[in-house]
């Protein structure tokens, strides 16, 4: 498994939002919240402001504000702590008092995790991401360096996330067209000479092609602990001072395609980490980068018939993308025809990302087969790319999932299995910047329709300080089966309470149980929740007086192969 990131963004229309705005929509909750006649109400009213104002900070307008106003950050800390103490306070009256019917205690649950999602989106996303902004950027405030050090922020931070599925290797490549580099600068031209010399295109490697800048930063390391490689990747671009001023105009646009690998064909090296570059040792042509999840089981083959040389210390197959999408422009193919039938001609499960120096503000995506799977992101003017959707979730929740198996084309149905899709940066974000065709050519036009919504957040997922994830569910286990007990076993001066309501427990079930035309229990479940059946068939047994209720615990898997009759009117 491995894992591919992209942003592509275009220039925002949104007027930059004003402090007051924002702090109207934070500040004084918790008075609201204090003595509410609804609760519920009142917390889901919190929940929406707190959206509409993580709303406001997001893209660049809001990375604009946050960074001109050093103010702005403390105080939504402040009162983003005033209203999550609010929370917790409310959470533990919850733990007291069993009063709540199960579904008005759903409610209010939600409720207070929507407060929840606002105050983490606001304090751990937008003023992180403004904070390693002014980082990367070194304080930078053109729109060339806030768009750029943006998308390449989401994209590093996406990376984090996407490490389990690969972590041996990672690189980041930046595809940059109106620049604002002089090119006649003594001092520039040396150091994009003395940078395009590695032609491993290793990290730092720059390559200019027709006006538009190409620089990568990879790494790799056998052995290593999660985040290692994008703490050395977001080091590097932090460092490059060529980056910076090519950015530093209003005008330079920036594509970020992005990867952290398990080394599958190919050994673990600098060399091989992706995205890699189209150049071959006695050839040149258009200029095009790529990064590969899966494998391109006839990548010798290919080489072999197309005659392509590439570096001995390059091993990998993803080489073939860049190199063979090189050739097929060089032929006079528009990008997203040249990149179709270059992946059509690949055998094997793979999902692909590309770029070209021909066409820099468009992505090419390919996805074909089982293995792999790619989602493409609509955020506010800006496309996200991942290879899951905890990649996506940061920026938006919005995504359409690529489909690497259904046949485009019923009457073509192998040569159409499997999706392309090409994004146009002039309209980033939006469903019509996205053309999708089938592996054969079939156009599969896309509509609203088409968009899925994620049902995770960043505070889902976010490993926090936990150097693994087996870690954080340890961690966590305690506060969730808290959660998941509350309002439901209430501690009371007297002990402890049982109180579930008809929503958990219909009425007509309780008296089946009580009058026995219930004499027989089945808790089925897989996984943990297979262990959870046997204690709760265990827990419910020792309590049934002289075993007049039949309790057992089967898989679900099992009962409907081994576990039911005829009549089955005596057991829930």
């Amino acid at each position: 498994m491995c894992g591919i990131i992209a942003v592509v963004r275009r220039p925002s229309t949104r007027a930059t939002p004003t402090s007051a705005e924002v702090l109207a929509l934070v500040a004084g909750q918790v008075s609201t919240l204090a003595g509410a006649a609804d609760p519920t109400a009142a917390f889901a009213a919190v929940g929406r402001s707190l959206a509409e104002a993580d709303a406001l900070l997001r893209g660049v307008p809001g990375l604009r504000l946050m960074v001109s106003d050093s103010a702005l950050g403390p105080a939504l800390v402040h009162h983003c702590d005033e209203i999550l103490a609010a929370v917790e306070a409310e959470e533990r009256r919850l733990e007291q008092d069993g009063g709540l019917s199960t579904r008005d205690l759903e409610e209010r649950n939600r409720a207070l995790i929507d407060v929840r999602d606002g105050v983490w989106a606001i304090t751990r996303d937008r003023l992180r991401a403004a904070s390693v902004v002014a980082e990367l950027s070194g304080g930078a405030t053109t729109t060339g360096a806030l768009e750029a050090f943006l998308s390449i922020h989401q994209a590093l931070s996406a990376i984090d996330r996407l490490e389990v599925r690969g972590r041996d290797s990672a690189g980041l490549h930046v595809l940059v067209h109106e620049h604002a580099l002089d090119l006649d600068d003594p001092v520039i031209a040396a150091e994009l000479e003395r940078r395009a010399g590695d032609p491993n295109f290793g990290t730092g490697s720059v390559r200019l092609v027709d006006g538009v800048l190409s620089i990568v930063h990879k790494t790799a390391a056998e052995i290593g602990e999660l985040g290692d490689n994008t703490a050395v990747i977001r080091a590097a671009f932090a460092d490059d001072d060529l980056l910076r001023a090519a950015l530093a105009n209003d005008t330079a646009r920036t594509l970020v395609l992005g990867h952290t690998r398990w080394a599958s064909i190919g050994i673990i090296s600098e060399p091989n980490a992706h995205p890699l570059n189209s150049e071959l040792m006695d050839a040149t042509g258009p200029y095009v980068v790529g990064a590969l999840n899966g494998d391109v089981d006839n990548f010798a083959d290919l080489i072999a018939e197309e005659g392509v040389t590439i570096a001995p210390s390059i091993t990998t197959d993803a080489k073939v993308i860049p190199s063979l999408t090189s050739q097929r422009l060089d032929e006079g193919l528009a990008s997203a025809e040249a990149f179709r039938r270059t992946v059509a001609a690949f055998e094997g499960s793979v999902a692909i990302g590309a770029c070209t120096a021909a066409a820099p503000d468009k992505l090419q995506l390919a996805l074909r087969g089982s293995g792999q799977a790619l989602y493409v992101g609509l955020a506010e003017d800006a496309f996200i790319v991942a290879s899951e959707p905890y990649g996506v979730v940061e920026e938006t929740a919005a995504y359409i999932r690529m489909d690497g198996e259904t046949p485009g084309n019923p009457e073509n149905p192998n040569a159409s299995r499997g999706q392309i899709i090409e994004l146009d940066g002039e309209l980033a974000g939006s469903v019509a910047g996205i053309l999708r065709k089938a592996y054969d050519g079939t156009d599969l036009p896309v509509t609203d329709d088409d968009i899925a919504s994620a049902q995770i957040t960043t505070r889902d997922i976010d490993r926090g300080d936990h150097p693994h994830y087996l870690m954080k569910e340890i961690g966590e286990a305690p506060t969730s089966f808290r959660k998941t007990l509350r309002g439901k076993v209430v501690e009371s001066a007297a002990g402890l309470r049982v109180a579930l309501g008809p929503s958990v427990i219909p009425d007509d079930v309780r008296q089946a149980i009580r009058d026995r035309s219930i004499s027989r229990v089945i808790a089925i479940g897989q996984g943990t929740a297979a262990v959870a059946g046997q204690a709760l068939a265990a827990g419910l047994d020792a309590i049934t007086p002289n075993g007049e209720i039949e309790v057992e615990a089967v898989l679900a898997t099992e009962l409907s192969g081994f576990g039911l009759r005829s009549d089955m009117s005596d057991t829930l």
